[in-house]
């Protein structure tokens, strides 16, 4: 073989003689394409690397280790349906079930946007046309003015000044003034859309949510006890991901009224503009929080995109979905230290420190 040949032919096979190996091109990382959604029966659930979408490990793990300082006992974050982290605290697993108090009322606006899409139920229809007349201890001609979505979007009108805010007893639910002209976080009239549904629907309310949400995104450790929802942290994390995709899983559209899941996750009226059909908003001007009637100036949450819509309950029960990024975040456990219900300190912080890991 001649020389010249030679050398070009070991240039070629080895690529070192045109340029230094020093200024090779790097390697990109390659964030997933399509959405993934775990399959309906069994624990399978695909994962993707921080690493191989551009994410700062070390920062993502610092946000997560401030999250279990503070009483979290499960944490999944989700790209594209793929879990990214999964952590659990204080022996729990996968399959811990506990109360998600508040949260659970994201749960039932989707469950009554699933009841009037079959024409069961109407929000716009008053109250008393699901709970019967007397449902409340106000006048009549003022609870005839209440109708289903007022419950849903805190506005029913009924005084919020009782010893007990969770007693949906007619004595209880008293007038304060007409249904729509203020905004104040009121359990009570929420508690009863649970009934609205299920006389609506004629179904006991654990059977509809079984058979409308809960058997068709695989969500299998679930119970409605006293009002109060009951989840493990890959339940909520599938119902974050049904929310994500607009009601869409995996092809099958269970939400196909999409009218009420824009206005669901849209501000809901005129007072409290980070406030939908029972879930908080970020990204609006001004917002306010449960038991105060003060609006506040600026975003609910300064550290998380805008366009971030949660479920939030007390006890910090936390379902983030942000359909910028692409990512379900869940928190679960109990109270991070403020003893709040919904907003926390907890998110900000949380956020700020989660934001600085996600480029």
């Amino acid at each position: 073989m001649k020389p010249i040949f030679a050398a070009a032919l070991f240039c070629i096979l080895f690529s070192s003689c045109s340029k230094d190996s020093s200024t090779s091109t790097p390697i990109t990382p390659q964030a997933p394409a399509t959405t993934y959604f775990p399959p309906i029966v069994g624990d399978t659930w695909e994962t993707v690397t921080p690493q191989s979408l551009g994410w700062d490990a070390t920062k993502l793990n610092e946000a997560i280790d401030y999250a279990g300082t503070k009483n979290t006992y499960g944490l999944i974050i989700l790209y594209k349906g793929r879990i990214v982290a999964e952590r659990y605290w204080n022996g729990w697993t996968m399959n811990t079930v506990y109360y998600i108090a508040s949260a659970g009322k994201s749960v039932t606006a989707f469950l009554a946007g699933i009841a009037q899409q079959e024409g069961q139920l109407n929000i716009n229809n008053k109250t008393s046309t699901y709970l019967g007349n007397g449902w409340t201890s106000a006048p009549l001609a003022k609870e005839n003015l209440i109708t289903v979505r007022h419950q849903l979007t805190m506005t029913t009108g009924l005084e919020y000044n009782v010893p007990d805010d969770d007693c949906i007893t007619p004595s209880c639910l008293t007038y304060k003034a007409d249904a729509g002209t203020f905004w104040y976080y009121y359990n009570a009239p929420y508690r009863l859309v649970e009934d609205v549904i299920a006389n609506a629907t004629a179904t006991n309310y654990n059977t509809y949510t079984k058979t409308k949400l809960a058997d068709k995104i695989g969500m299998k450790n679930y119970s409605w006890f006293n009002y109060t929802l009951w989840l493990n942290s890959r339940d909520m994390a599938r119902f974050g991901l049904l929310i994500q995709n607009k009601g869409t899983w995996n092809g099958n559209t269970i939400m196909t009224d999409q009218n009420y899941f824009n206005a669901m996750v849209n501000t809901s009226q005129n007072y409290n503009q980070s406030y939908g059909y029972l879930w908080w908003l970020n990204g609006k001007p001004s917002f306010m929080v449960p038991t105060l009637t003060t609006v506040f100036p600026g975003m609910l949450n300064t550290a998380a995109p805008s366009d971030m819509i949660a479920a939030l309950g007390k006890g910090d029960k936390k379902i983030y979905v942000i359909p910028s990024k692409d990512l379900v975040v869940i928190r679960h456990g109990d109270d991070t230290g403020d003893a709040v219900l919904g907003p926390s300190s907890f998110d900000n912080n949380f956020w700020a420190k989660l934001m600085l890991a996600i480029k």
